[in-house]
Protein backbone atom coordinates (compact mmCIF):
# COMPACT_ATOMS: atom_id res chain seq x y z
CA UNK A 1 0.00 0.00 0.00
CA UNK A 2 1.36 3.38 -0.98
CA UNK A 3 1.69 6.08 1.68
CA UNK A 4 1.02 9.50 0.20
CA UNK A 5 1.36 12.82 1.99
CA UNK A 6 -0.76 15.77 0.87
CA UNK A 7 -0.16 19.12 2.61
CA UNK A 8 -3.23 21.36 2.55
CA UNK A 9 -4.13 24.88 3.58
CA UNK A 10 -7.79 24.27 2.63
CA UNK A 11 -7.51 26.49 -0.46
CA UNK A 12 -8.86 25.74 -3.94
CA UNK A 13 -5.26 25.19 -5.00
CA UNK A 14 -4.79 22.49 -2.35
CA UNK A 15 -8.12 20.86 -3.20
CA UNK A 16 -7.10 20.65 -6.86
CA UNK A 17 -3.95 18.74 -5.84
CA UNK A 18 -6.08 16.38 -3.74
CA UNK A 19 -8.40 15.71 -6.68
CA UNK A 20 -5.44 14.98 -8.93
CA UNK A 21 -4.07 12.46 -6.43
CA UNK A 22 -7.46 10.75 -6.07
CA UNK A 23 -7.71 10.34 -9.84
CA UNK A 24 -4.08 9.31 -10.32
CA UNK A 25 -4.30 6.53 -7.73
CA UNK A 26 -7.94 5.57 -8.14
CA UNK A 27 -7.06 1.95 -8.93
CA UNK A 28 -4.42 1.51 -6.24
CA UNK A 29 -4.66 0.90 -2.52
CA UNK A 30 -3.31 3.99 -0.78
CA UNK A 31 -3.15 5.54 2.63
CA UNK A 32 -3.30 9.31 2.40
CA UNK A 33 -1.93 11.56 5.11
CA UNK A 34 -3.48 15.02 5.00
CA UNK A 35 -1.27 17.60 6.70
CA UNK A 36 -2.09 21.10 7.86
CA UNK A 37 0.43 23.21 9.72
CA UNK A 38 -0.27 26.40 11.61
CA UNK A 39 1.77 29.04 13.39
CA UNK A 40 -0.57 31.24 15.45
CA UNK A 41 0.39 34.84 16.03
CA UNK A 42 1.92 35.34 19.47
CA UNK A 43 0.80 38.64 21.03
CA UNK A 44 3.82 40.91 21.21
CA UNK A 45 2.29 43.90 22.98
CA UNK A 46 -0.50 44.81 25.34
CA UNK A 47 -2.48 46.06 22.34
CA UNK A 48 -2.75 42.54 20.90
CA UNK A 49 -5.38 40.42 22.60
CA UNK A 50 -4.28 36.90 23.63
CA UNK A 51 -7.92 35.78 23.53
CA UNK A 52 -10.89 36.23 21.20
CA UNK A 53 -14.40 35.68 22.55
CA UNK A 54 -12.96 33.95 25.56
CA UNK A 55 -10.87 31.50 23.52
CA UNK A 56 -7.07 31.53 23.46
CA UNK A 57 -5.75 32.35 19.98
CA UNK A 58 -3.53 29.26 19.93
CA UNK A 59 -6.47 27.00 20.79
CA UNK A 60 -8.68 28.62 18.16
CA UNK A 61 -6.09 28.19 15.40
CA UNK A 62 -5.47 24.56 16.33
CA UNK A 63 -9.21 23.90 16.37
CA UNK A 64 -9.61 25.47 12.93
CA UNK A 65 -6.82 23.27 11.62
CA UNK A 66 -8.30 20.06 13.01
CA UNK A 67 -11.84 20.93 11.87
CA UNK A 68 -10.57 21.84 8.42
CA UNK A 69 -8.86 18.47 8.05
CA UNK A 70 -11.97 16.60 9.18
CA UNK A 71 -14.13 18.46 6.68
CA UNK A 72 -11.58 17.84 3.91
CA UNK A 73 -11.64 14.08 4.50
CA UNK A 74 -15.45 14.13 4.50
CA UNK A 75 -15.43 16.05 1.24
CA UNK A 76 -13.01 13.56 -0.34
CA UNK A 77 -15.06 10.57 0.73
CA UNK A 78 -18.28 12.17 -0.50
CA UNK A 79 -16.75 13.18 -3.84
CA UNK A 80 -14.76 10.03 -4.64
CA UNK A 81 -16.03 7.26 -2.33
CA UNK A 82 -13.10 4.96 -3.13
CA UNK A 83 -12.83 1.89 -0.85
CA UNK A 84 -9.19 1.47 -1.87
CA UNK A 85 -8.29 4.72 -0.11
CA UNK A 86 -7.90 5.40 3.61
CA UNK A 87 -7.06 8.67 5.33
CA UNK A 88 -5.21 10.00 8.34
CA UNK A 89 -5.00 13.65 9.35
CA UNK A 90 -2.07 15.49 10.90
CA UNK A 91 -2.47 18.93 12.43
CA UNK A 92 0.81 20.44 13.58
CA UNK A 93 2.15 23.65 15.09
CA UNK A 94 5.22 23.88 12.90
CA UNK A 95 6.69 25.32 9.72
CA UNK A 96 5.42 23.43 6.69
CA UNK A 97 8.74 22.25 5.22
CA UNK A 98 10.02 21.13 8.64
CA UNK A 99 6.84 19.18 9.39
CA UNK A 100 6.80 17.56 5.95
CA UNK A 101 10.33 16.31 6.52
CA UNK A 102 9.36 14.83 9.90
CA UNK A 103 6.21 13.18 8.56
CA UNK A 104 8.12 11.61 5.66
CA UNK A 105 10.49 10.01 8.18
CA UNK A 106 7.88 9.02 10.78
CA UNK A 107 5.33 7.52 8.39
CA UNK A 108 7.68 6.20 5.67
CA UNK A 109 5.97 8.29 3.01
CA UNK A 110 6.37 7.15 -0.62
CA UNK A 111 5.23 10.34 -2.34
CA UNK A 112 4.30 13.93 -1.53
CA UNK A 113 1.55 15.56 -3.61
CA UNK A 114 1.25 19.32 -3.25
CA UNK A 115 -0.43 22.17 -5.06
CA UNK A 116 1.62 24.92 -6.65
CA UNK A 117 0.79 28.56 -6.90
CA UNK A 118 3.21 31.02 -8.45
CA UNK A 119 3.49 34.33 -6.59
CA UNK A 120 5.03 37.16 -8.58
CA UNK A 121 7.77 39.03 -6.79
CA UNK A 122 8.95 36.01 -4.85
CA UNK A 123 12.25 34.23 -5.52
CA UNK A 124 10.55 30.96 -6.37
CA UNK A 125 7.99 32.57 -8.64
CA UNK A 126 7.71 29.63 -10.99
CA UNK A 127 5.91 27.33 -8.58
CA UNK A 128 5.45 29.01 -5.20
CA UNK A 129 7.83 29.30 -2.29
CA UNK A 130 6.29 26.59 -0.10
CA UNK A 131 6.54 24.00 -2.85
CA UNK A 132 10.18 24.87 -3.53
CA UNK A 133 11.01 24.67 0.18
CA UNK A 134 9.43 21.21 0.36
CA UNK A 135 11.41 20.04 -2.68
CA UNK A 136 14.68 21.41 -1.32
CA UNK A 137 14.21 19.89 2.14
CA UNK A 138 12.85 16.48 1.11
CA UNK A 139 15.61 13.96 0.51
CA UNK A 140 13.82 10.62 0.81
CA UNK A 141 10.81 10.60 -1.50
CA UNK A 142 9.54 12.24 -4.70
CA UNK A 143 7.41 15.37 -4.75
CA UNK A 144 4.57 15.70 -7.26
CA UNK A 145 3.62 19.35 -7.70
CA UNK A 146 0.21 20.07 -9.26
CA UNK A 147 -0.43 23.48 -10.88
CA UNK A 148 -3.26 25.55 -9.48
CA UNK A 149 -5.62 25.28 -12.45
CA UNK A 150 -4.54 21.96 -13.97
CA UNK A 151 -7.37 19.52 -14.67
CA UNK A 152 -6.47 15.86 -14.34
CA UNK A 153 -5.25 14.08 -17.44
CA UNK A 154 -4.00 10.50 -17.45
CA UNK A 155 -0.21 10.87 -17.82
CA UNK A 156 0.26 9.00 -21.10
CA UNK A 157 3.04 11.37 -22.23
CA UNK A 158 5.83 11.97 -19.70
CA UNK A 159 8.92 14.12 -20.27
CA UNK A 160 12.10 13.36 -18.35
CA UNK A 161 14.53 16.27 -18.46
CA UNK A 162 18.24 15.51 -18.16
CA UNK A 163 21.59 16.74 -19.45
CA UNK A 164 23.16 13.23 -19.26
CA UNK A 165 25.98 14.59 -17.08
CA UNK A 166 25.01 12.54 -14.06
CA UNK A 167 24.78 8.76 -13.70
CA UNK A 168 21.33 7.75 -12.45
CA UNK A 169 20.77 4.59 -10.46
CA UNK A 170 17.82 2.33 -11.20
CA UNK A 171 16.49 2.95 -7.69
CA UNK A 172 16.32 6.67 -8.36
CA UNK A 173 14.38 6.17 -11.57
CA UNK A 174 11.91 3.57 -10.30
CA UNK A 175 9.21 6.16 -9.37
CA UNK A 176 9.24 7.33 -12.99
CA UNK A 177 9.37 3.82 -14.46
CA UNK A 178 6.53 2.57 -12.25
CA UNK A 179 4.40 5.56 -13.18
CA UNK A 180 5.02 4.97 -16.88
CA UNK A 181 4.18 1.27 -16.54
CA UNK A 182 0.99 2.02 -14.60
CA UNK A 183 -0.38 4.24 -17.35
CA UNK A 184 1.36 2.62 -20.34
CA UNK A 185 2.94 6.00 -20.88
CA UNK A 186 5.62 7.10 -23.30
CA UNK A 187 8.72 8.65 -21.74
CA UNK A 188 10.34 11.43 -23.74
CA UNK A 189 13.89 12.03 -22.55
CA UNK A 190 14.59 15.70 -23.27
CA UNK A 191 18.07 17.18 -23.28
CA UNK A 192 18.31 20.98 -23.29
CA UNK A 193 21.51 22.37 -24.82
CA UNK A 194 22.71 25.97 -25.05
CA UNK A 195 24.24 24.98 -28.37
CA UNK A 196 23.72 21.70 -30.18
CA UNK A 197 26.86 19.57 -30.07
CA UNK A 198 27.85 15.93 -29.83
CA UNK A 199 27.54 14.20 -26.48
CA UNK A 200 30.71 13.61 -24.51
CA UNK A 201 31.81 10.06 -23.76
CA UNK A 202 30.38 10.38 -20.24
CA UNK A 203 27.06 11.72 -21.50
CA UNK A 204 26.79 8.91 -24.06
CA UNK A 205 27.45 6.31 -21.36
CA UNK A 206 24.74 7.78 -19.14
CA UNK A 207 22.32 7.90 -22.07
CA UNK A 208 22.98 4.23 -22.81
CA UNK A 209 22.27 3.38 -19.16
CA UNK A 210 18.97 5.28 -19.34
CA UNK A 211 18.03 3.27 -22.42
CA UNK A 212 18.68 0.06 -20.48
CA UNK A 213 16.59 1.25 -17.53
CA UNK A 214 13.74 2.22 -19.87
CA UNK A 215 14.03 -0.93 -21.99
CA UNK A 216 10.49 -2.07 -21.16
CA UNK A 217 8.99 1.40 -21.56
CA UNK A 218 8.33 3.15 -24.87
CA UNK A 219 10.78 6.04 -24.91
CA UNK A 220 12.34 8.58 -27.25
CA UNK A 221 15.32 10.93 -27.06
CA UNK A 222 14.85 14.64 -27.82
CA UNK A 223 17.65 17.22 -27.96
CA UNK A 224 16.45 20.83 -28.04
CA UNK A 225 18.14 24.21 -28.12
CA UNK A 226 17.74 26.38 -25.05
CA UNK A 227 15.26 29.21 -25.56
CA UNK A 228 16.17 32.04 -23.18
CA UNK A 229 16.12 29.69 -20.18
CA UNK A 230 15.80 26.02 -19.24
CA UNK A 231 12.34 26.57 -17.75
CA UNK A 232 11.00 28.34 -20.84
CA UNK A 233 12.49 25.68 -23.11
CA UNK A 234 10.85 22.85 -21.18
CA UNK A 235 7.57 24.76 -21.16
CA UNK A 236 7.62 25.11 -24.96
CA UNK A 237 8.65 21.47 -25.41
CA UNK A 238 5.83 20.28 -23.15
CA UNK A 239 3.22 22.28 -25.04
CA UNK A 240 4.41 21.18 -28.48
CA UNK A 241 4.37 17.47 -27.60
CA UNK A 242 1.30 17.66 -25.36
CA UNK A 243 3.22 16.40 -22.32
CA UNK A 244 1.04 15.51 -19.33
CA UNK A 245 3.78 15.35 -16.71
CA UNK A 246 7.36 16.59 -16.46
CA UNK A 247 9.87 14.63 -14.36
CA UNK A 248 13.41 15.42 -13.27
CA UNK A 249 15.90 14.51 -10.57
CA UNK A 250 16.96 17.08 -8.02
CA UNK A 251 20.68 17.20 -7.32
CA UNK A 252 23.51 19.71 -7.49
CA UNK A 253 23.69 21.35 -10.94
CA UNK A 254 20.49 19.62 -12.07
CA UNK A 255 17.88 21.28 -14.28
CA UNK A 256 15.70 21.59 -11.19
CA UNK A 257 18.37 23.56 -9.36
CA UNK A 258 19.02 25.72 -12.41
CA UNK A 259 15.34 26.57 -12.71
CA UNK A 260 15.08 27.72 -9.09
CA UNK A 261 18.14 29.91 -9.57
CA UNK A 262 17.17 31.53 -12.84
CA UNK A 263 16.49 35.27 -12.70
CA UNK A 264 12.80 36.04 -12.23
CA UNK A 265 12.56 37.77 -15.59
CA UNK A 266 13.46 34.46 -17.26
CA UNK A 267 10.95 32.43 -15.28
CA UNK A 268 7.79 34.49 -15.30
CA UNK A 269 6.40 32.61 -18.31
CA UNK A 270 6.86 29.27 -16.58
CA UNK A 271 4.44 28.57 -13.76
CA UNK A 272 4.62 24.78 -13.93
CA UNK A 273 1.74 24.53 -16.39
CA UNK A 274 1.77 20.75 -16.04
CA UNK A 275 2.40 18.47 -13.04
CA UNK A 276 6.06 18.26 -12.07
CA UNK A 277 7.55 15.13 -10.51
CA UNK A 278 10.77 15.94 -8.66
CA UNK A 279 12.80 12.91 -7.59
CA UNK A 280 15.57 13.40 -4.99
CA UNK A 281 18.95 11.80 -5.47
CA UNK A 282 19.36 8.82 -3.19
CA UNK A 283 23.06 9.25 -2.44
CA UNK A 284 25.85 6.71 -2.73
CA UNK A 285 23.73 3.90 -1.24
CA UNK A 286 21.81 3.84 -4.52
CA UNK A 287 24.99 2.76 -6.31
CA UNK A 288 26.21 0.23 -3.76
CA UNK A 289 23.08 -1.58 -2.67
CA UNK A 290 21.27 -4.18 -4.81
CA UNK A 291 18.71 -2.60 -7.12
CA UNK A 292 15.15 -3.73 -6.47
CA UNK A 293 12.11 -3.10 -8.64
CA UNK A 294 10.06 -2.83 -5.45
CA UNK A 295 11.68 0.49 -4.61
CA UNK A 296 9.52 3.49 -3.77
CA UNK A 297 6.92 3.87 -6.47
CA UNK A 298 4.70 6.69 -7.54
Amino acid sequence: MKRILIPTDFSNNAWNAICYAMHLFQNQECEFYLLNTYTPVIPSSRFMAPMVNGVRIEDAVRSNSENGLTKTVERIQTTFNNPKHSFETISSFNLLADEVKDVVDDYRIDLIVTGTKGASGMEEVFMGSNTVRIIKSTKKCPVLAIPQHFDYQSPSEIAFATDFNRFYSLSELMPLIDLANSFKATIRIVHVQYEIKALTELQQFNLNMLRKYFADVEHYIHTVSELNSVSHTLDVFSKELDIHLLAMLHYQHSYMEKMTREPIVKRTAFHTQIPLLVIPELGMEAFTQPQEHSAQAV
